[in-house]
């Protein structure tokens, strides 16, 4: 099957796009990361892209140091998991997280002055982006994806309705724009031909969300909604149980990983903040 190919099949299509770090949240401190600079042609430019990829490589290289994969009798299995959060963590800021390494940009999300129009932005293409993801989740052109089916992270009956009572509070819907909809395509393509990048964005996209992601989502509600709670950011159930549960299954999907295959998955991390933080600068458009 397609998702079965070994990583070397699958690395020209990986490399295609180079990750520029945009936004990166996920933390209980929460601020933006708007980059200085869009990438330029010439000499220039692959010097840059170089370093980006060694700046990934050695976060990647030093975490699956840090992090054997070997189970100790008696001791806690953290897993995968563990390495896919501590490679977010990276490439965070030092205000972000005491594990942070970049140096802060931007404004914090306190300073930040949204519209409804662009938070309507912001919720229709993150429904495209889940939408696509529960699609991709309930097919499962690979066997384990359904794994992932109905974990209680699900996000897209939430949008409906939240959209819906915009819609009766008299404000237009826009059409899905070009951040949600080239993610979307990216995931539907990566799903099938590069399964390890794939589980990549899906863990950081729904474990963003319940973190810096509900924090976003309260400042912004404070300040052009009434601290109206939506119901995207609600969950049925314990949400640490949840959170937990998927943890867990993603640990039992990536045992069945290559170290080469792992480090694949953690490469990926930047470019999903970088798509990520695509779509979150919609709510300031």
């Amino acid at each position: 099957m397609a998702c079965q190919m070994p990583i070397s099949q699958t690395q020209s299509f990986s490399n295609t796009r180079t990750p520029s770090l945009s936004f990166l949240f996920k933390t209980p401190a929460v601020q933006v990361l708007v980059s200085r600079s869009r990438l330029s042609t010439g000499q220039g430019s692959r010097r840059r892209m170089n370093s980006a990829r060694l700046r990934t490589a050695g976060v990647v290289k030093a975490t699956a140091t840090e992090m054997p994969s070997k189970r100790r009798s008696g001791d806690e299995v953290k897993g995968f998991v563990e390495e896919m959060r501590a490679v977010a963590m990276k490439l965070h800021t030092r205000d972000q997280a005491k594990e942070g390494e970049k140096e802060p940009e931007g404004k914090p999300v306190a300073r930040w002055e949204p519209t409804v129009e662009g938070y309507l932005r912001f919720l229709v293409d993150s429904k495209v982006v889940y939408d696509t993801l529960e699609s991709i989740v309930s097919e499962a052109a690979c066997p384990w994806y359904a794994e992932f089916k109905s974990t209680g992270l699900e996000r897209s009956e939430k949008l409906t309705k939240d959209l819906e009572w915009f819609k009766e509070q008299g404000h237009a819907i826009p059409d899905p724009s070009t951040p949600g909809l080239t993610y979307s395509q990216l995931l539907k393509e990566l799903s099938v031909k590069d399964p390890q990048a794939f589980i990549c964005h899906f863990y950081n996209i729904y474990f963003a969300h319940t973190a810096g992601g509900r924090m976003i989502g309260k400042k912004v509600a404070e300040k052009i909604l009434d601290g109206k709670e939506l119901e995207f950011y609600k969950w049925e159930g314990d949400l640490r149980q949840l959170l937990q549960n998927v943890r867990e299954k993603l640990n039992e999907v990536a045992n069945d990983w290559s170290r080469e295959e792992k480090n694949h998955c953690l490469e990926e991390t930047e470019k999903s903040f970088k798509y990520s933080g695509d779509i979150l600068r919609l709510i300031l458009s």
